[in-house]
């Protein structure tokens, strides 16, 4: 048999930790357009550069694909390049998460209540139910 886990966590120091996240959250979701438009600039460097390295490198071009499109003429060129990727230009990593409004005010209110019933509380600890409710944001 598997013995119960029993948390003792001072009701402040939840409280404090909710406060913080509460407080990341907004941020977050205040500066994601910011953080997305820069990285989509980013992304686009990023193809521009690959693309210079790659029509540099054409030389070394394998099973190359033309096709031209005749209705809105647009002649488009595939080809392959055998190398390895530390060779080429290295693509830009999204180091943020893009939250969606819906998910922003649930979140924003499950915190807010579970902050607001902790602080209505004389318990000095908080036990193990509420913290496997609350675990999700911290």
């Amino acid at each position: 048999m598997s013995k119960a886990i029993t948390v003792k966590v001072t009701t402040v120091k939840v409280i404090k930790a909710l406060e913080t996240r509460l407080a990341t959250l907004e941020k977050d979701y205040a500066t994601q357009e910011t953080k997305e438009t820069k990285y989509q600039k980013a992304i686009e460097t990023w193809r521009k550069e690959v693309g210079k390295w790659a029509i540099a490198n054409f030389s070394k071009a394998e099973n190359i694909r033309i096709n031209y499109r005749n209705y809105n003429h647009t002649l488009n060129i595939d080809f392959d390049i055998i190398t390895k990727e530390s060779v080429f230009p290295i693509e830009p990593q999204k180091d943020f998460e893009i939250i969606r409004q819906h998910s922003y005010d649930e979140m924003k209110e499950e915190i807010r209540n579970a902050l607001s019933i902790l602080r209505m509380t004389d318990e000095l600890t908080v036990n193990t139910s509420t913290m496997n409710q609350i675990a999700k944001y911290l």
